[in-house]
């Protein structure tokens, strides 16, 4: 495993392990410890792995497991947009590796998907250190040589799409990709080129979608996302904005 030509001349570094708890966890625990950040953590395996919501993430070896740690990466209010910039890059890296790969697209707020199944997820997660800096783990699932089986949507990987290319081969491109999108995004100055590049790949803009929100449960259209990454959602002629909701498109089981 190793860092990109592109990555490394910026200054990222990277750790590798074997089976770890959560590559997240790990990142977070060497920012309490001083860390300085733009620091990977890469894991062959998890035996505690998470998505949103804290929901169990299928972990096995042959996958890729990496969690890019950032201290203070932008304004306390820009933060969840760091998603978007590591789903645009996520979308980028597989893009330039499979070209000929059809249907790739992102599902808000956190998902890569191949014609409507889950291939990779993004974690976010935070922690405010003792000396009042932020510390940000972007963590990122990819499916290279298999996926999980007890998930209730369609879930793909790698191999399944006729590509061998496993972890060693996605990482690299991966962390240019990152690095080059983080440049892009210029600590939340530049999120409008990031927007503008995740609504370009975006999964079923105008789409027809039931949005869940604890016990409540909502029908209506998926309209993009607004300036702050916050998903537009169209119920006859009224729209509204979405920080945070479980996502289902009708008709395709895509589910956050």
């Amino acid at each position: 495993m190793k860092l990109g030509e592109a990555a490394t001349a910026s200054g990222f570094r990277l750790s590798v392990f074997g089976e770890v708890g959560s590559t997240n966890d790990l990142a977070l625990v060497a920012a309490s410890h001083g860390d300085p950040g733009q620091h990977w953590f890469v894991a062959s395996a998890q035996s505690a792995g998470r998505g949103r919501g804290g929901r169990a993430w299928t972990s096995r070896p042959g996958n890729l497991f990496a969690t890019l740690l950032l201290i203070d990466p932008c304004p306390a209010a820009d933060l969840p947009k760091l998603g978007f910039v590591a789903g645009v890059a996520a979308h980028r890296t597989i893009a330039k590796l499979a070209p000929q790969l059809a249907g790739l697209r992102l599902k808000w707020p956190n998902d890569l998907l191949v014609g409507g199944a889950k291939l990779a997820g993004i974690l976010l997660e935070g922690r405010v250190l003792p000396d009042g800096r932020q510390a940000v783990a972007i963590g990122i699932g990819l499916n290279c040589r298999h996926h999980p089986e007890d998930v209730p949507y369609p879930v793909t990987n790698l191999a399944l799409l006729g590509m061998a290319d496993g972890p060693e081969a996605v990482f690299p491109g991966l962390s240019d990709a990152l690095a080059a999108s983080l440049a892009e995004f210029a600590q939340g100055r530049g999120f409008t080129t990031v927007r503008d590049a995740w609504i370009a790949a975006a999964h079923g803009i105008g789409s027809a979608i039931t949005v869940r929100q604890g016990a409540r449960t909502r029908e209506g259209l998926f309209g993009g996302i607004d300036a702050h990454g916050r998903l537009l959602f169209d119920e006859g002629p009224a729209r509204s904005t979405i920080d945070a909701a479980d996502v289902v498109f009708r008709g395709s089981n895509a589910a956050s």
